[in-house]
């Protein structure tokens, strides 16, 4: 469990200091106040995580990830620039984006479009659909969906960009992408409903 990793025994003394405080003894190589930055912190970063990922195992990854990243460029965090909740909330930002970069935009598509559809314990029609056709449904499906939701759905899978970096891009409301994005995918779920039933 990632509480276990990072949380666990730490100096009494440190727990009621100010996050400068507490970073002042990390870089001093007081590594147990690390377990005071987890306890602070990690659950807002594994809800990021959780939100960008969609996973909660990959979620838990990350944030341990986040973390280790964190400890080993402790002095690369400048106070001055934002209070430490933001600085690791951005690490695990970069860092989700960078998983989405790994895994291919469209896997990823596929997997959250998944997400739309229902579930069932057991379907032999599902697991019988290849990958290849799979892909080769969704590019049909992507294709039939209105432009305007397609291109929020291919910048934010695709490019992994967010929705307020699509609506500054496209000069739009924030709630206009989320709007063109959440028809899109349920359009996606009506073209790729016979697959789960």
């Amino acid at each position: 469990m990632l509480s276990q990793v990072f949380s666990g025994s730490y100096k009494p003394m440190l727990v009621d200091e100010s996050d400068l405080q507490v970073l002042t003894a990390l870089r001093q190589g007081d590594t147990s106040a690390l377990g005071i930055v987890y306890d602070r912190y990690g659950a807002a970063v594994y809800r990021l995580a959780l939100r960008m990922l969609a996973n909660p195992t990959e979620a838990e990854d990350l944030t341990q990830e986040v973390f280790l990243a964190f400890w080993r460029g402790v002095d690369k965090y400048d106070p001055d620039r934002g209070t430490l909740l933001v600085f690791l909330l951005t690490i695990t930002r970069s860092r989700a984006l960078n998983r989405f970069k790994q895994q291919g935009s469209q896997q990823n598509l596929q997997q959250r479009v998944g997400n739309y559809l229902p579930r069932t314990n057991s379907n032999p029609g599902m697991e019988a659909v290849t990958l290849t056709e799979l892909r080769e449904r969704m590019g049909a499906a992507l294709q039939a969906i209105p432009t305007a939701q397609k291109q929020v759905l291919e910048m934010g899978y695709y490019q992994g960009k967010s929705q307020s970096e699509i609506a500054q891009e496209l000069d739009l409301p924030i709630g206009t992408v989320k709007t063109r994005s959440r028809q899109g995918l349920l359009k996606l779920r009506q073209f790729l409903q016979d697959l789960v039933e």
